[in-house]
């Protein structure tokens, strides 16, 4: 099984499209799973425009590159997010924040994320991996107290939110792949099952496995993939490293920046962290999984100059092939 390793352009977002191809072309990657922010890909005119379409392609055809997924996460964030706030207006296009009243940034996330889906179509690409946003994610300590209906109703505003958005991902035959991540309203093993109940299991709506998320939550990503197969839509591969420590290094941060050595756990680059690789990628081969290997770069202490290539490398000895046979086939002497 040949699957094509991509490099996840939203870490180099700070650079230019054609720099960033440039740089991927020359580490040997098959393609990439482009970021929708930076001057990497506009979907509101790539909703529309076929002559700035015509222009990514020339770029990624110049290096040798194709396009496996897109990525809208920081759009998609927004669409059920409450609060809305600062965080918001830092990370969204000036046209989805317009005067950051929240009713309006959350239809105008949605609208995007709709053109999201026809850039993908309109590009030849299937699928879009992003995040859901969440309504109910600062309820997470569940204290003070949090009556069940408050649930209960953010995951049907998740339900009401999305529909009409999924409707358009149907249209256009293209899937959306939600990372499951803390701070979205699918974040964990019970709560993807919850989210996927909420809009009918409906084929339009899958899943982005990212296992450096399960990890740091005390989650098996190898037993997620066997658990989730049918809705393993997309594959990013990023590592995290949890902290040996004295008992002072907790799970939920402390709110210490990325790279503070007292964090309880930091994401490094992969192959350097805490994720069983070999039997994830074990797993994904027992559930056919034969899409992108997107390689996501998120390391504090590494330069990501280094960083991509190693992960390349890394990535690529994992992906030994299956047999074609059983091994204990050849005790049969075929004589009965």
């Amino acid at each position: 099984m040949t699957r094509p390793v991509t490099l996840f352009t939203g870490q180099w977002a700070d650079l230019p499209f054609e720099e960033v191809c440039r740089l991927a072309s020359g580490w040997g990657y098959d393609g990439l799973e482009i970021a929708c922010w930076g001057d990497h890909l506009d979907v509101a005119r790539g909703a529309t425009d076929d002559s700035y379409l015509e222009g990514r392609r020339a770029i990624l055809e110049k290096y040798n590159l194709r396009v496996y997924a897109i990525s809208n996460h920081l759009t998609g964030q927004a669409v059920c997010d409450d609060p809305i706030d600062r965080r918001h207006r830092d990370i969204l296009p000036a046209a989805v924040w317009g005067d950051g009243d929240p009713a309006g940034v959350r239809a105008r996330a949605a609208e995007a994320m709709k053109d999201t889906a026809r850039t993908a179509a309109r590009l030849g690409v299937d699928t879009v991996v992003g995040f859901t946003g969440s309504a109910i994610w600062k309820y997470v300590a569940m204290f003070p107290p949090v009556p069940q209906d408050v649930i209960d109703a953010g995951y049907r505003d998740f339900a009401d939110r999305w529909n009409p958005i999924l409707d358009v991902f149907d249209e256009v035959g293209v899937r959306f792949a939600h990372e499951v991540h803390p701070s979205e309203i699918a974040y964990d093993f019970w709560s993807t099952r919850r989210a996927l109940d909420a809009i009918g299991h409906r084929a339009a709506f899958g899943l982005n496995w990212d296992p450096s998320h399960f990890v740091w939550q005390d989650l098996d990503p190898a037993g997620f993939l066997l658990e989730f197969a049918d809705r393993i839509y997309h594959v990013d591969c990023k590592d995290v490293k949890l902290a040996v420590g004295d008992g002072r290094n907790g799970r939920l941060g402390s709110h210490l920046a990325w790279g503070d050595l007292r964090r309880g756990w930091d994401f490094v680059s992969t192959g350097h962290g805490d994720v069983p690789w070999e039997r994830c990628f074990r797993a994904l081969t027992a559930i056919g999984y034969d899409g992108p290997i997107s390689v996501e770069w998120e390391d504090a202490g590494m330069d990501r100059l280094a960083g991509a290539p190693s992960a390349l490398e890394f990535v690529r000895k994992q992906m030994f092939p299956a047999p074609a046979a059983a091994f204990d086939a050849a005790f049969s002497t075929g004589e009965r």
